[in-house]
């Protein structure tokens, strides 16, 4: 399974990729910015999406909102912002930063589920 790491911040992108191995990710492609993000997700098949709501340059949710346009992906959104997404998206998958294990494997499972997928 291909995971899609939308994350300005390169240790914390590379700790998702350690998270989602552990649950069974084998591919993994990375984005740093909300132009990267939507550029660079054309161009594979993914399978899950993280993406965080603050980007340097962007906007995280607005570049998963381009992405599914085009092509339909289950998405966790891993922010230390999560009010934010409460008016701007209030059914999306949340995980608050700092990640832990078991919340990032729960929301990915529920994210997967049939019937989640935008």
């Amino acid at each position: 399974m291909h995971a899609f790491i939308i994350e300005d911040d390169y240790l914390i992108g590379q700790s998702l990729r350690d998270m989602l191995e552990r649950l069974g990710f084998t591919s993994f492609s990375f984005a740093r910015s909300e132009d990267a993000a939507i550029m660079g997700a054309t161009a594979q098949q993914i399978d899950l999406i993280t993406a965080d709501v603050r980007l340097l340059p962007g906007d995280g949710l607005a570049a998963v909102e381009a992405i599914s346009a085009k092509q339909h992906v289950p998405v966790v959104f891993i922010t230390g912002y999560a009010d934010e997404l409460i008016d701007r998206a209030p059914d999306a998958i949340v995980v608050q930063k700092p990640i832990k294990q078991e919340e990032l494997e729960d929301a990915v499972r529920h994210a997967m589920s049939p019937g989640q997928v935008r």
